[in-house]
């Protein structure tokens, strides 16, 4: 064997490195991005947290809910404004039951359904 011809395993050494050298970069700038991307994302408010969107669903949910209570409570009880908060959350805690006629009340349904009724 001729000594300039290189071994196989040298010339699969340098044909690695060669390969290395050249996906390094590349490979960097993915694990950046995939460590960055979703801390960027985060921060400027492309993403958001389970908890955030269970509580967004329950406000809503709430709020619908505290409208009928409150046309139910106004139907039942004319110019609820002039109540007093007492008969107000008492009239409120008597519709807020879901579904209607039920036995159990949600206090945030209650509370923003008294609210509605001041209106």
């Amino acid at each position: 064997m001729p000594t300039a011809t290189p071994s196989a395993f040298a010339r699969f050494r340098a044909d690695a490195s060669a390969r290395w050298a050249r996906a390094k970069p590349l490979l960097l700038a993915l694990c950046a991005g995939l460590v960055a991307g979703p801390i960027i994302s985060g921060m400027v408010g492309f993403q958001m947290r389970t908890s955030t969107a269970r509580t967004l669903a329950h406000n809503g949910v709430v709020e619908q809910q505290a409208i009928y209570c409150a046309g139910r409570a106004r139907a039942d009880t004319p110019d609820t404004a002039r109540l007093d908060w007492t008969a107000r959350n008492a009239l409120a805690r008597r519709f807020a039951t879901y579904p209607a006629g039920g036995t159990s009340i949600d206090p945030d349904v209650a509370t923003a359904c008294a609210d509605r009724l001041t209106r």
